[in-house]
């Protein structure tokens, strides 16, 4: 195999290790993972304010590919953290799928058809770079401290804090924290810590990892087939990353030897096969199963679990890391609310709520993906192939063929939200994320709609349609989009797709989704609709 340079990091003793026993450092937040769901909510938090404690029980970066597959929902939430721009210019952009039944293509697809976002629809960038990216930028920021080499062994929960007791090359010490947040993957030693497991669906059919590095002129799209000559009765995935690697997914079927698969000697054959060339070289191998699970409750007491030590679902749709970080943008602007007084403990109870639901949502979507591709009978293997014959031809069958249906952001039926009172024909619902659409700054300049949310995110935000108001609610911002407003809709996408009318305005969450929206806001019904978000009224969240 090809050797990656892998980057590596000093572990650094800090002084809270010098502290007698009994007399534990507090410090408000401390995360535990660095991976990219540790390290983007470290982020979030620490330019919202917060001070971070960060441990990672490693010292390095780069072993193996991993996840590949980043979101337009997950590059806005990087670009919001300083980092969007970085991922996008070294991933490869890609929109476009294609499903093939043996070597004939079944149906094309388009993830953006629409011009005027700023992000792709998706990027393929390697794991090791989105980390070494988002490492970076902790390193920019004064109140992130990232520890290496500090794993944590130990955990005792009080009414109002927890402790956590870690070991490093120097010996144990504790930290007290006010919080807790669990990103420590899926074999979580904090979900071991609060006595939790997962609960859920574990699949039998085995799949081969292989990112090849080679020269091809494969265009940059999703290419998927059921049944590929190349490797008969099976399926298949072919991927295109940075730097001439490509990423292959082969299907084993559940009676495969996942040590003598993993072989290169034996990796090769099946790989010449489906390339029909021997000129590439092997980066990475891996055997992975299907899991679809989750823990039951993602808080308990001043443990919060998010990412993969919360729910793991299949690879094929590209789930797992962006529903993480998706986790990690609605965590953090309610834990920082929280630690700054301005809303009570109980607002965290609708991290529980939003994202278990979307976790559900995932792993319904991940084991429907699961049972198309690895059919249970006989029977469900010819209904299969009837519905890809069918797809050719026909719409109908197109939307039943699942090959990994691939992650959109989740939509909140939620109680922090405001329900409409007024009639839209278009534009995000409250509990929907803020979708894109391109601006023009008095200056002339482009200015995309998530540029602007960018500069404001760290509160609430009133989208306004016309040229302001005198509204100006407490604990937001406001943004006017108009004729004679800092920003001017020239290219009528916004009043398109937010069904935008003179005087109408969206409330955003400070995670960019919609709280509420007004045709004819007043000062009273947008300070009730943040008080709502903020589960700030009786009996909320």
């Amino acid at each position: 195999m090809t050797q990656r340079s892998v980057r590596q990091f000093a572990y650094r003793p800090h002084p809270d290790q010098e502290r007698t026993e009994g007399k534990a450092a507090h410090h408000p937040v401390i995360i535990v993972g660095a991976g990219p769901i540790g390290l983007s909510l470290a982020i979030d938090l620490a330019q919202r304010g917060q001070a971070v404690v960060l441990l990672d029980d490693t010292d390095r970066i780069g072993d193996g590919s991993r996840a590949i597959c980043f979101s337009k929902r997950s590059l806005e939430l990087w670009d919001r953290l300083g980092v969007g721009e970085r991922m996008v210019e070294k991933g490869i952009a890609w929109k476009v799928g294609k499903i093939f039944l043996k070597d004939e293509m079944v149906y094309r697809f388009d993830l953006l058809p629409e011009e005027g976002h700023k992000m792709p629809a998706f990027i393929n960038l390697q794991q090791y770079y989105a980390e070494a990216y988002l490492v970076d930028r902790v390193q920019e920021l004064p109140l992130i401290n990232l520890r290496w080499r500090n794993r944590v062994v130990g955990l005792e929960q009080h009414n109002d804090h927890a402790v956590v007791e870690i070991e490093t090359p120097d010996g144990r010490y504790k930290l007290k924290s006010d919080f807790v947040i669990a990103c420590d993957g899926a074999r979580s030693a904090l979900r071991g810590f609060v006595g939790a497991d997962f609960s859920g669906e574990s699949f039998n059919d085995q799949f081969l990892i292989a990112d090849v590095k080679m020269t091809a002129a494969f265009p940059t799209e999703r290419w998927f087939w059921f049944d590929p000559p190349f490797h008969s009765g099976q399926s298949a995935l072919l991927h295109r990353q940075p730097d001439d690697v490509w990423r292959i997914d082969l299907q084993l079927g559940p009676d495969a030897d996942p040590t003598v698969e993993r072989l290169p000697e034996n990796v090769r054959p099946r790989i010449e096969r489906m390339l029909g060339h021997k000129e590439f070289e092997f980066e990475w191998i891996s055997i992975y199963k299907f899991q679809c699970r989750r823990m039951q409750r993602f808080i308990h007491g001043r443990v919060i679990f998010a990412g993969d030590s919360a729910h793991q679902v299949s690879p094929f749709g590209a789930r797992g890391a962006n529903s993480g970080l998706e986790d990690a943008e609605n965590l953090a602007w309610k834990l920082a609310l929280v630690l700054r007084g301005k809303a009570a403990v109980s607002l965290l109870d609708s991290y529980e709520s939003e994202r278990s639901a979307a976790a559900d949502e995932n792993i319904r979507a991940s084991t429907r993906s699961t049972d198309f591709i690895a059919p249970h009978s006989n029977h469900e293997r010819r209904m299969r192939h009837a519905v890809l014959r069918l797809a050719k031809e026909v719409d109908f069958a197109r939307r039943m063929v699942n090959g990994g249906r691939l992650a959109t952001p989740s939509t909140y039926n939620t109680p922090l939200s405001t329900s409409d009172v007024d009639t839209w024909r278009a534009g995000p619902r409250p509990g929907a994320p803020i979708v894109d659409a391109p601006l023009t700054a008095t200056s002339g300049d482009r200015v995309y709609l998530t540029e602007a949310f960018k500069a404001a995110y760290d509160n609430f935000v009133l989208l306004e349609s016309g040229n302001g108001s005198a509204l100006d609610p407490l604990d937001c911002h406001c943004i006017s989009i108009g004729p004679d407003a800092p920003l001017r809709d020239t290219s009528g996408l916004f009043a398109k797709r937010y069904d935008a009318s003179d005087g109408s305005a969206y409330l955003l969450r400070p995670d960019g989704y919609v709280a509420a929206r007004f045709r004819h806001p007043t000062l009273p019904v947008v300070q009730a609709a943040i008080a709502r978000a903020s589960a700030l009224i009786e009996g909320m969240p």
